[in-house]
């Protein structure tokens, strides 16, 4: 079946990602006028201008920026944890799941794990956990990292009370924080909370550019002055100095002005599309439990890549984030009305094999 005969002529509704946004026109513009220069020369004006902007909102020193938030993330790990030493985090976090063991490959972190059903990272169970001296038999914990959304778990907002108080704990025990943050954005958006409140409580902070800001590449780091400048080492090493990166740097800029703002739109559409698979398949979906922009689908006795494909034909692009999961992801390409069209695509699909 074509594209065309899948829905009418409509074109498909692409729910895989926030990642498959294009640069929309006035961001094209931004990046054609952009100021340039070397950015390994620290020369590049626009990207010097957009890392102390980033820095600033959120509450640091100072800011370096990645092509990747893979890159960012490992950066931010790797100028805070010892070789040998252990980072804590979520089983189901980015960090342990997505980049590919990056960590442990290039920087000899390992890492130990919790799991919770929901993603929101518990609080006492951490302070159990973390050893930040574990003497010469165990592995000692130089760092916790926490995901704010928490993608695998649909977009789940952390707790700003739950941030507070393990930040607070780790202060005490000699214990760094990292913040993946890729959709730190959302979670402001979703819950009003400043960013720099958010940003604070880590000495290191990675955000996306290129997920719901729309841009098409791009990652920052930021933190204290002293430890982004052993980040940068560390990117050269990795192979991510960059000319002129500028014309990337006006994207993000154009983003934060532009696409920021708009963001809690982004979060209707995932209601409206979670509303509409659960009014077909109840089982499928709590509508109550979106929190941003991120849908986590219960595919039942259905396989998700089944699910996947039957959607597919039917005009609807989701991914398969497991055997019996699902997700969609909805962005600044997709209306309120479209979501809510694709749910209902969605919502039949499942209850025709529930019953």
């Amino acid at each position: 079946m074509s594209r065309a005969d899948a829905e009418g002529s409509q074109p498909p509704i692409d729910l895989r990602s926030d990642t498959v946004t294009r640069p929309s026109a006035g961001m094209r513009r931004a990046m054609a006028d952009a100021e340039v220069g070397d950015d390994v020369y620290a020369e590049d004006p626009s990207l010097n201008r957009l890392e102390r902007r980033v820095a600033e909102l959120l509450g640091h020193e100072s800011g370096l920026f990645c092509p990747t938030g893979s890159m960012s993330n490992m950066l931010g790990i790797g100028v805070l944890v010892p070789r040998g030493k252990e980072v804590l985090c979520d089983a189901q976090a980015h960090i342990a799941r997505a980049e590919l063991g990056g960590h442990a490959a290039w920087f000899g972190v390992t890492m130990r794990t919790w799991f919770t059903p929901d993603g929101v990272a518990p609080v006492d169970f951490l302070q159990t956990l973390a050893t930040a001296d574990a003497g010469p038999y165990l592995v000692s914990t130089a760092a916790i990292a926490l995901e704010n959304t928490h993608n695998f778990s649909g977009g789940r907002v952390q707790p700003i009370a739950a941030l507070q108080a393990i930040s607070e704990f780790a202060r005490g025990a000699g214990i760094a924080m990292h913040l993946d943050g890729a959709r730190l954005w959302n979670a402001h958006a979703a819950t009003g909370v400043p960013l720099a409140t958010y940003g604070r409580l880590f000495d290191t902070v990675s955000v996306c550019f290129s997920k719901g800001l729309g841009a098409p590449v791009g990652s920052m780091l930021v933190g204290p002055a002293e430890v982004i400048d052993r980040a940068r080492v560390l990117r050269k090493r990795l192979g991510g100095g960059m000319r002129q990166a500028g014309i990337l740097a006006a994207a993000c800029d154009y983003a934060l002005d532009h696409e920021l703002p708009r963001l809690a739109q982004d979060h209707d559409a995932a209601a409206a599309f979670a509303e509409a698979v659960g009014t077909q398949a109840p089982e499928a979906i709590d509508p109550a439990g979106v929190q941003s922009n991120i849908v986590r689908l219960d595919a039942g006795a259905l396989p998700a890549a089944e699910l996947v494909e039957r959607a597919r034909g039917r005009g609807v692009r989701i991914s398969a984030m497991g055997t019996a999961v699902a997700r969609a992801v909805t962005h600044r390409d997709v209306s309120t009305a479209d979501a809510r069209r694709a749910g209902t695509i969605i919502g039949e699909l499942l209850a025709a094999d529930r019953h």
